[in-house]
């Protein structure tokens, strides 16, 4: 038998060790991109000849500029040669920059080395630290990629202490983003030499200036790392929950290459607490997730991967199937470390079959490649260059304490008039926009102040009110003390409400619909109870939590009445219908069965007095300014009703009014 466990814990170090120089290599690709796409319909040619005539030269106006076309290598070749022949180095840089990074995520590594270092060239000739400092990342990624520690290293270290120079002189978000590129590489150099604690020292100061910049990217990047350092001291819930903060980031950020990764990382947790099936179903989305990206960096991991948890799970035939896919994926492309891990886990399954020459000599060739990655040369190298970095660092934090006295002097004795003189310019500048905030503030109110005593004056009008009142008085003339009775309080309660009503902005559509059937019942005294008035709300509508203008139905329900069915002898209906077709309106509609809006302005042109209605145009003007909060503004409808003969049957009024789409109704 072949004693597996020393070969257990290789595979965890080896995989852990990849994924995060994975992420290291994510984090470099956004440098690149993090500049937003500009909305712009110029054509790619159009964008190019831009470029030249405005002479652009930094790099995020490149990136706003060719962000869109950065993935497309045949665009970017035509705009090397056009940067070539106009002899616009910094245009050069970008471009040799973005093919080297599609060419990196094809696995053309040799091609994207010899790019980036163009690249890095053209940056030098143009005097653009930015674009050098990207492109020498970018050189370490390629490296890790390919398990060359000290040629990563050395790279990640120029670029960090090139950032680290300019930032001083010149902060620049770009270099700053390089500094956490650079503390995320020192945090993985101690991961590899198994200093856990020294790495999330490293991966804590990074998540410092990410924090401080609200960069997402950067956050799912240390999380993933402050997880693998917590795994692998054996902190298995701790290193879960880091994952999956990770993977919520990812998620925010929509990308497909950071859910990959936390897959894995989480997968491999799952298969260390020997939850076998929860890490199969992850890393059947890790696989359809990677073979959409078809990278296959991220294929060999994955079915790697996979094929380690089908053998936990007795389902050798897939899991040999799967780790030899991965093996020719790691082998095709000199992915050494995954080489070693597929090589491991082969011979694991092999020696449970009982193929023990075949496990002894996969377990013989895992070691080997194993041995060409994690020498003794390049610990070495590692540890050395963590002392330097240590030293070095120590150095330069005594003389930047030194000289910090005499600067901070110096800046505050030759700033302190224009302290004084931008303070007084600030608090006038300020002064002026409160005076303006504020006067605008007291029109609006002004406004809205207008259009509510108009609004009460429509709803207190002296003939409704005296009207009312002379119905309610037959009654009590005709000794009908009951129905006297009845209607004095329902007139009291309208009053009442109509008063509150006037004092508030808005009220719940379920006052709303109560002050309507109080209003109704009042008018119908002079219907003789002839309206027959309904209120239908559809199910799943709380009216008690959708805000509405107060008294906003009235002036619809009273053109209903006088309008549609003041002359019509029988059968008057009004149906009131609350109903809702999308998240951002709720719908009213008030809907009558009178002769309709045509016959009606034929009857009232023949009146020698006519009803003017004011209520409608004051009742657009208040939801004008209620839709003022929302993103969507009110709607209005009306629609004449006609029966199968195409006469007026009457006449249906929906309002749309807006409400906030996360109400829960």
């Amino acid at each position: 038998m072949i004693n597996t466990s020393p070969l257990k814990t290789y595979s965890s170090t080896s995989h852990h060790y990849h994924t995060l120089f994975l992420w290291l290599a994510f984090l470099c690709t956004s440098l690149t991109s993090i500049a937003q796409n500009k909305d712009t319909e110029s054509t790619f040619e159009t964008r190019i000849e831009q470029s030249f005539s405005d002479n652009i030269n930094k790099y995020r106006d490149l990136e706003d500029l060719f962000h869109s076309d950065k993935r497309d290598s045949v665009k970017m070749k035509r705009l090397i040669h056009l940067a070539n022949k106009n002899n616009h180095n910094e245009v050069k840089s970008y471009a040799l920059s973005a093919l080297g990074t599609i060419y990196r995520n094809k696995s053309m590594y040799d091609r994207a080395i010899t790019t980036y270092k163009a690249a890095e060239q053209a940056a030098v000739d143009a005097n653009n630290d930015v674009q050098q400092v990207i492109a020498l990342n970018m050189l370490g990624v390629v490296y890790r990629r390919m398990d060359l520690i000290k040629p990563a290293l050395d790279y990640h270290k120029k670029a960090y202490d090139l950032a680290n120079e300019k930032f001083k002189s010149n902060p620049d978000p770009e270099f700053e983003h390089s500094m956490a590129v650079s503390r995320n590489s020192m945090g993985n150099i101690y991961l590899v030499l198994q200093q856990y604690d020294l790495a999330l020292k490293q991966f804590e100061r990074s998540i410092e200036i990410e924090k401080k910049t609200n960069n997402r990217l950067g956050l799912a990047i240390n999380y993933q790392n402050i997880g693998f350092a917590q795994e692998h001291k054996g902190m298995l819930d701790k290193a879960l929950k880091n994952y999956q903060t990770s993977l919520e980031y990812n998620e925010l950020l929509n990308s497909d290459i950071g859910r990959v990764i936390c897959y894995n990382a989480i997968a491999q947790v799952y298969i260390k607490k020997a939850d076998y099936n929860q890490s199969l179903s992850i890393l059947n989305d890790a696989l359809n997730k990677a073979l959409q990206l078809g990278d296959q960096y991220y294929l060999a991991q994955t079915y790697i991967n996979l094929g380690w948890t089908q053998e936990k799970l007795n389902d050798n035939a897939e899991a040999e199937k799967n780790l030899k896919t991965g093996l020719q994926i790691a082998r095709a492309y000199e992915l050494k470390t995954f080489t070693a891990e597929a090589l491991l886990h082969l011979s694991e399954l092999q020696s449970k079959l009982g193929n023990y020459e075949i496990a002894y000599t996969n377990y013989k060739e895992s070691k080997e490649a194993e041995e060409s990655i994690t020498n003794d040369r390049n610990l070495n190298y590692v540890n050395d260059l963590i002392i330097e970095y240590e030293h070095e660092s120590k150095n330069n934090q005594i003389k930047e304490l030194s000289d910090e006295n005499e600067i901070v002097k110096n800046k505050l004795e030759r700033n302190k008039k224009l302290f004084w003189y931008t303070a007084i310019l600030i608090s006038l500048f300020t002064t002026m926009i409160i005076i303006i905030i504020r006067h605008r503030q007291v029109k609006q109110e002004k406004q809205i102040i207008t259009l509510e005593q108009d609004m009460l004056r429509s709803q207190m009008n002296p003939h409704f009110i005296f009207n009312s009142l002379n119905s309610i008085k037959l009654y009590i003339i005709n000794n009908d003390k009951e129905k006297a009775v009845y209607y004095l309080n329902k007139f009291s309660k309208l009053i009442r409400k109509i008063l509150i009503a006037s004092t508030e902005k808005e009220m719940t559509l379920e006052e709303e619909l109560d002050t309507m059937k109080l209003y109704i019942n009042i008018e119908n005294i002079r219907f003789q109870n002839e309206i027959d008035f309904k209120i239908k709300v559809d199910e799943g509508i709380n009216t008690a939590n959708i805000k509405v203008p107060s008294l906003i139905l009235q002036p619809f329900l009273e053109n209903a009445l006088w309008h549609g069915l003041s002359s019509k002898k029988h059968d008057k209906k009004i149906e009131l219908h609350v109903h809702k077709d999308t998240d951002n309106y709720i719908n009213i509609s008030i809907e009558d069965n009178g002769i309709g809006r045509q016959e009606s302005q034929k009857i009232n042109s023949l009146k020698v007095l006519k009803r003017k209605s004011v209520g409608i145009a004051i009742t657009k003007a208040r939801l004008a300014n209620f839709s003022k909060r929302f993103a969507n503004d009110y709607k209005f409808d009306i629609e004449d009703l006609y029966n199968d003969k195409n006469r007026p049957r009457g006449t249906k009024v929906t309002l749309h009014i807006p409400i906030p789409n996360y109400s829960k109704t």
